[in-house]
């Protein structure tokens, strides 16, 4: 039996399994590595994040993404984004150096067992492990409005659906969304001569400025620091000290979770899609039909008004909402078991351990715990080190003997025990 398992090969799967590794702990890690940026982001796209702000983590922080660019003959800067496939590549790099080895299966199922807790692979292998490590991504959670749910995959498809968009050239497509992932889907969707349009529910679209420099007078960067999610005081806390503000009161992390650094395009994409593509505003759909070649699209303007409008294809970049239902890898009894937030998110505590004891969380699904920066690949450094903590405690302490305490909406099965 393993002492930790590893469910998901991302940043924040790579990044924890480098620190357990080095924390001398029998570490087994199962996904594809880096799988959502190799298979499910078109060709062309940027990483919006800073490079220096886009580290995996290992403790000694030798395979950092600039060394894997100077190794590759690029120069990583500030202000320059760094294209998904580089990244992709980095993360690749990464795994084989920093990681002791990776298993590309996919798990299916997770369930506890006397001892931990054992994982069901795709072919049907089962392996155990005292602790786990749940670092799934962002995929299991992509949200798409109720009006376009129910209808066919080829008329109705999630941005993150998409590892390329030459199926569209040609065609008509409406991107709904105002943020980065709809805006740089809808640039390059003219730009390989595709008809599209951008549908947003806000008045305007947000652009994200061009960042200050790097070096500069230290009373502007005293006003205005950088850091991993952006330039300003406010971004810095939330990029900087996830620990502090776990310490906020729930109902605040859980509204700054949703609302801060919300949808916003990159200052280099502005110009692409100002100059080729149509865009809607204010605007909600509210039905969605099929007609012949495509889908109609009953649309409500915020201020009044309605319209239509039909098209071929629907891309919805309406990011993504991480609960404890849409952990379906979880067997019933212990996704049951899992308190919950206001946000219907798993709770973790201040080592990202979850209600159910050596049940561990990282990524999106702790952004109402630790903020933000739990949304970018700058948040896998604090998550690293601290998860790998917990692991460790939890390891040391074993079985304490109390019931798992009862959660809200949920059945503690006879014998749980922490």
């Amino acid at each position: 039996m393993y002492d930790l398992l590893v469910v998901g090969a991302g940043p924040y799967g790579l990044s924890i399994a480098s620190h357990a590794a080095a924390a001398g702990l029998g570490v087994r890690v199962f996904g594809r590595p880096m799988a959502s940026w190799r298979d499910h982001m078109p060709d062309g796209m940027f990483l919006k994040s800073e490079p220096w702000a886009s580290n995996l983590s290992d403790p000694e922080g030798r395979w950092r993404l600039d060394v894997f660019c100077a190794f590759r003959g690029m120069t990583a800067r500030h202000a320059e984004p760094i294209p998904l496939d580089v990244f992709a590549e980095y993360g690749l790099w990464f795994a084989r150096n920093a990681v002791p080895g990776v298993d590309e299966r996919t798990v299916t199922r997770l369930a506890p067992c006397a001892g931990g807790f054992e994982a069901v692979t795709e072919d049907g292998e089962t392996v155990g492990a005292r602790t786990v490590a749940l670092a799934v991504g962002v995929l299991p959670f992509t949200e798409i409005p109720a009006a376009l749910r129910g209808l066919p995959p080829d008329l109705v498809s999630h941005s993150s659906h998409h590892a390329g968009l030459d199926r569209f050239r040609g065609r008509d497509v409406t991107v709904v969304g105002g943020g980065q992932a709809a805006l740089e889907t809808a640039a390059l969707l003219a730009e390989q001569g595709t008809r599209v349009r951008v549908l947003v529910r806000a008045d305007r679209l947000d652009w994200n400025d061009v960042p200050p420099p790097w070096e500069r007078p230290w009373w502007r960067a005293a006003r205005s620091p950088h850091s991993g999610l952006g330039p300003g005081w406010r971004n810095w806390f939330y990029a900087e000290r996830p620990g502090l503000y776990r310490r906020l009161p729930e109902r605040t992390r859980v509204r700054i979770a949703a609302d801060a650094l919300g949808p916003a395009g990159a200052w280099w994409v502005r110009e692409r899609v100002e100059r080729r593509v149509e865009v809607l505003l204010g605007r909600e759909v509210v039905r969605a039909r099929p007609v012949p070649g495509g889908v109609r699209l009953e649309t409500a303007a915020r201020r009044g008004g309605a319209a239509v409008l039909e098209t071929g294809h629907v891309i919805a970049a309406t990011g993504f909402r991480a609960t404890r239902d849409r952990l379906g890898l979880l067997s019933p009894d212990l996704r049951a078991l899992l308190a919950t937030g206001t946000d219907g998110a798993p709770e973790v505590g201040p080592e990202f351990e979850s209600s159910y004891p050596g049940l561990f969380l990282a990524g999106l699904i702790t952004a109402a715990g630790f903020g933000p920066a739990m949304r970018f690949v700058h948040g896998a450094t604090f998550t690293a080190g601290t998860l790998v903590r917990g692991v460790r405690r939890r390891l040391r302490t074993g079985p304490a003997g109390r019931r798992i305490p009862a959660v809200r909406g949920a059945r503690v099965p006879v014998g749980a025990r922490s």
